[in-house]
């Protein structure tokens, strides 16, 4: 099943959508296509902020999509896979432009990484995250460094170690993963635009500026994700991982 990647700029405001059948999830075409639109946008001048969305109610993205990684049979396969996320992460990290994240559902795996790289984040009360990988026997190695930086240390070993269990939106706006939370979609969107609305009549010099100091000390990322997404890479391709992989889609 095909994703969908679409982009639009009205009034310096640029939004990026996607959108997968399967809750969201993310095989890696969608993965290298939603970087490629990240990094264009970033570089068009008629856009001043890019909001990241995705379709529908029920889930902003459930991570990475099950079908690919059973279909993964060698480290190779594996590494390209995993750097999908790791192109999202980093083109969202060094886009000159903030980025405001739209969370209107449940966020997991790769959901929350894409989450936390945004340099704001609105969510919904019903946004509940969890990382689940160590589940199927991987981990969340690439989307790690963009989590910790967001909610700490503390927060990241739990959601890590405590691997099946849905932690709730407030909990996200607690330790800083969700910026704001609001009741209603609607309300979220009311916000969403009038934030962007306000950051598309700032100074694009000074938010890119900003923009470099809030990411300070992550230069080595283009190196760490990758050696990050050659473990899970590696580790996909366990009998242990096949094994719980076939199933949750069994369940499914």
């Amino acid at each position: 099943m095909e994703g969908t990647i679409k982009s639009t700029i009205e009034n310096g405001i640029g939004t990026i959508s996607f959108f997968h059948p399967q809750s969201n999830s993310m095989p890696g075409t969608q993965l290298r296509n939603l970087a490629s639109e990240i990094e264009k946008m970033g570089k068009d001048p008629n856009a001043k902020v890019i909001v990241l969305k995705s379709e529908g109610d029920k889930a902003f993205c459930a991570g990475a999509s099950f079908d690919e990684l059973i279909s993964i049979k060698d480290k190779e396969t594996g590494l390209t896979f995993f750097s999908g996320f790791a192109a999202v992460i980093n083109a969202m990290r060094k886009a000159p432009k903030f980025i405001i994240a739209r969370v209107q559902g449940k966020a997991v795996g790769g959901g929350v990484g894409i989450a936390a790289s945004a340099d704001y984040t609105f969510a919904v009360h019903g946004a509940s995250c969890k990382l689940s990988e160590l589940a199927v026997g991987i981990g969340p190695f690439v989307v790690g460094p963009a989590v910790e930086r967001k909610v700490g240390k503390a927060a990241f070993c739990e959601l890590t170690i405590n691997a099946t269990e849905w932690r709730s939106a407030a909990w996200g706006n607690e330790k800083g993963l969700y910026t704001d939370l609001y009741d209603t979609v609607g309300d979220m969107d009311k916000a969403i635009e009038t934030l962007a609305k306000r950051l598309a009549s700032s100074s694009p010099e000074a938010m890119a500026m900003l923009k470099k100091v809030m990411w300070e000390g992550t230069e080595n990322w283009d190196t760490l994700l990758i050696e990050r997404a050659g473990m899970s890479g590696t580790l996909v391709l366990s009998d242990f991982t096949i094994n719980a992989i076939n199933k949750f889609k069994a369940k499914s």
